[in-house]
């Protein structure tokens, strides 16, 4: 701070009195104004020196500024230069490793793709998709006792079969939906197999519409890819048990299964306007986990209502394979009204173990007659001769999966069977026959998708409408088949 006399201010001021001006020291005046313009030249020198201080410190900001950001960008660029480095290095290596030149680096492809017997291509938006299909080629003799009439003896003796060929698709669509296809198209015809869409209404609910399997039991409900015989039980077949056209419900967790829906007819014999059948079919299993292994307990029941369509209903039966049209089984009922089914089944599963069975009753109502009820049923013992397991998913069989495939260096998975079968269609005055059967099977699975089966059954037959010579209804048939197969 400047000290100034106030004499001195008041004459710069040109203020002060006359008197006091008149006789002061005009010497003393000048050398105060000296003095003052002194200090003031000071103080500008001082002003300068802080304004050159803060322009120099604001520039050391800003350059720190810029600095720091250049660190940023410079690191991003570090980062990113150095994932694309690496892609192109793993890249080229596999390149060079056959012999090619490095590919540029490609863009995360949205579309995942995986194999499962065939491509199933899956986006991150919901969708999936995946072809499906299936060939069987059965090859199979009957042999039966001489004097049968020479329309039955036709349809004996070896014969070979393109049972199924399968061809379709399945995947998932937004919000919780679901679709298969899939046609059968064996035999120089097309015959819609699986069509249906699906809805997951919760965790554990899923509803299914369209042409689909009618909640029926273990052997029926198991994949005829999965199954221990080439055929299913003989009253599977008898009683008519196919796909239909209809809306199910399922509950499913861990261990309980719950199925019900509502169906028409299959798809064919909707084409006829006169056909207004209806059936409820429902299933039940439990599927505890019991000294090791997995026991399955179920049950099912079927109502249809035939409406006057369909008259008569027939219920039949090859001889333990399907390369034979004819029947030595065979009960036609005429003025059905309605039929109601129920079954009764029970497994256990463990390892390379497995024993099953099922019960199944079918009544026919009649109009004007007594009500017949027949029955059918097997029991089954399996086992794996190699060292895998015997495959039970959500209430069926399910893919065995050798771990020593020939895909592997192995020579994939063996499975023994034997099976006692029955089937009853006498009842109420009508004569369809019965039949026992003694069944053994073998099957070999060198990989997970391709199998090979030889099966063989000796069959009771007993009033039985194809007769030899005329009059007998009673005696043995031999029957023996093979199969390959493929599925993906």
């Amino acid at each position: 701070m400047m000290a100034l006399s106030v004499p001195a201010l008041a004459v710069a001021a040109g203020w002060a009195p006359a008197a006091y001006a008149q006789s002061a020291d005009s010497a003393a005046i000048r050398q105060e104004l000296d003095a003052m313009r002194a200090q003031m030249k000071a103080m500008e020198g001082r002003i300068e020196s802080l304004e050159g201080q803060l322009n120099a410190a604001n520039a050391r900001a800003d350059a720190a500024t810029q600095a720091a950001r250049n660190a940023e960008t410079a690191a991003q660029t570090a980062a990113q230069s150095a994932a694309q480095t690496a892609a192109q290095t793993s890249a080229g290596t596999t390149a060079v490793a056959k012999g090619g030149a490095a590919p540029p680096a490609a863009k995360p492809s949205p579309v995942e793709i995986a194999w499962k017997g065939a491509p199933e291509f899956k986006g991150d938006n919901g969708w999936s998709f995946k072809p499906r299909g299936r060939l069987q080629i059965d090859a199979g003799g009957v042999n039966a006792p001489s004097g049968l009439d020479e329309t039955s003896s036709d349809h004996l003796g070896f014969s070979t079969e393109l049972r199924r060929a399968y061809i379709g698709f399945d995947g998932t669509m937004p919000g919780g939906f679901g679709y298969r296809f899939e046609a059968d198209l064996a035999n120089s015809s097309v015959v819609i197999n699986d069509m249906y869409l699906t809805y997951k209404a919760g965790k554990f609910v899923t509803l299914a519409l369209g042409n689909q399997k009618p909640n029926t039991g273990l052997e029926d409900m198991t994949s005829d890819l999965f199954t221990s015989f080439m055929e299913r039980a003989s009253f599977v077949g008898a009683f008519n048990m196919e796909r239909r056209v209809g809306l199910n419900a399922q509950y499913l967790n861990k261990s309980v299964l719950l199925q019900g829906g509502v169906f028409s007819d299959d798809p064919n014999s909707l084409n006829s306007d006169y056909d207004k059948s209806w059936s409820v079919d429902g299933r039940a299993v439990f599927m505890p986990t019991v000294a090791g292994g997995t026991l399955h307990l179920g049950g099912s029941v079927h109502w249809r209502t035939l409406n006057d369509s369909i008259p008569t209903v027939t219920y039949q039966s090859r001889p333990f394979v399907h390369t034979t049209d004819l029947r030595f089984l065979s009960a036609g009922v005429s003025n059905a009204r309605n039929e109601l089914g129920l079954g009764l089944e029970a497994a256990w599963i463990k390892g390379r173990f497995h024993v099953s069975s099922e019960s199944y009753w079918q009544k026919v109502r009649r109009e004007g007659f007594a009500d017949p009820m027949f029955n059918g049923g097997y029991a089954e013992v399996g086992y794996m001769l190699t060292h895998d397991d015997t495959a039970y998913k959500a209430g069926v069989f399910d893919r065995i999966r050798p771990h020593h495939g020939m895909d592997k260096g192995g020579l994939g998975a063996v499975q023994l069977n034997v099976r006692y079968d029955w089937l009853n269609l006498n009842d109420a005055g009508i004569v369809g026959g019965r039949e026992q059967t003694a069944g053994v099977s073998a099957i070999w699975m060198p990989t997970d998708y391709v199998r090979f089966i030889l099966n063989y059954g000796h069959i009771w037959v007993k009033d039985s409408p194809v007769l030899v010579d005329g009059v007998d209804g009673t005696y043995g048939v031999d029957s023996m088949g093979m199969r390959a197969q493929f599925d993906f």
